[in-house]
């Protein structure tokens, strides 16, 4: 309720302007105790344990201030970033969109952030006092003139290498559309390249690995993405980012360029998901992103396939206690489908 009365002053300010005053809000709120483990909702994915499976997507706290203070809003899990090498000043401003009728984001934000290496100081010392600490994954991405000229690879082994000992996962991200050439690399002989080199930088007993692809696939590339993340072991698959394709929207930012999210995303992000279920079945674990704002639809993605799901444009419609409401429903539809823990619900419609 209460988000509901202020949403409307926060819709008067510049979209980037709001989301920079909710970073600095949270920085000033006080740490509390992660997020309970709930019997019905803990899940296991690569070894971690997640004490619920909804998570805080990539994109909101870009630069590692308060991932390990959302767990306070009911989240199971954050991933901040994504993180560059490098501080890159991203592309010029305006750079981020409400779609208001549409219940949609555009973002053009292009990896705006201070560099690994301020990320990592702040990161480890939030780690050292959170003495409970929650899960907490760390998006990697490549720097712009990297990308532009050839080196991206070597910027994900400098993620992998800096990133490691604070994470609990890594997110390889390459499926954001705001760096020329990044969506590049999703292709096989590039995939490979750059897995393989992830992989070997990740030191015996470093955290899992995972990779964040786009729902702009054709079957042909689900293929090899499917194929490459089996042969370098990939820990887990995260479906997907924003989207570049544009459906029928009403917004006068309709036309807007960058990658489009919320709820013009979901019914393509859940396809891919069920397209990469079809192809992984039980080999690989999935995690479902993309347009989920309700209890309803993050039920369908787990029977889709998804072990996890993350969200992200919803809060800046439904506010921050979300990932607490679809955790309460989830409960509720398990309890009416006599489903006794949510792994058990996972691919429930293959």
């Amino acid at each position: 309720m209460s988000y509901r009365l202020i949403r409307p002053l926060l819709f008067t300010l510049d979209a980037e302007r709001a989301h920079n005053l909710s970073i600095a809000a949270l920085r000033m709120m006080p740490v509390r105790r992660p997020v309970a483990r709930d019997p019905m909702l803990a899940v296991t994915v690569a070894d971690i344990n997640f004490p619920n499976p909804v998570g805080l997507a990539a994109g909101y706290d870009k630069e590692g201030r308060v991932a390990h203070k959302m767990h306070a809003f009911g989240f199971g899990f954050a991933e901040l970033g994504t993180l560059t090498p490098l501080a890159q000043p991203g592309n010029p401003q305006p750079r981020l969109f409400r779609l208001a009728e549409d219940r949609a984001v555009i973002n053009r934000f292009g990896f705006n952030n201070g560099g690994q290496g301020a990320a990592a100081d702040r990161i480890a010392r939030y780690r050292q006092a959170v003495g409970q600490r929650p899960v907490i994954g760390i998006n990697i991405g490549a720097n712009k003139d990297a990308t532009a000229a050839g080196r991206s690879i070597a910027d994900y082994v400098t993620g992998v290498t800096c990133m490691a000992p604070l994470a609990d996962y890594l997110t390889v991200n390459i499926s954001s559309p705001n760096t020329p050439g990044l969506r590049a690399l999703q292709g096989r002989a590039a995939l490979d390249d750059l897995l393989g080199a992830v992989m070997a930088a990740r030191q015996p007993g470093g955290p899992p690995l995972f990779l964040k692809v786009a729902p702009d696939l054709e079957p042909a590339d689900m293929d090899d993405i499917a194929a490459a993340c089996i042969d370098h072991r990939i820990d887990a698959l995260i479906v997907s980012n924003t989207t570049v394709t544009r459906p029928a929207l009403r917004s006068p930012h309709a036309g807007e360029g960058g990658g489009l999210s919320g709820a013009p995303l979901h019914d393509l992000s859940l396809a891919r998901l069920r397209d990469f279920r079809h192809l992984l079945g039980n080999r690989l674990p999935l995690i479902g992103v993309g347009g989920i704002a309700s209890a309803e639809q993050a039920y369908a993605r787990i029977r889709a396939g998804a072990s996890l799901v993350q969200l992200y444009s919803a809060l800046v419609y439904e506010g921050p206690w979300l990932a607490r409401r679809i955790n309460k429903g989830l409960k509720a539809l398990m309890a009416r489908d006599g489903v006794r823990n949510v792994a058990d619900l996972v691919g429930a419609d293959d």
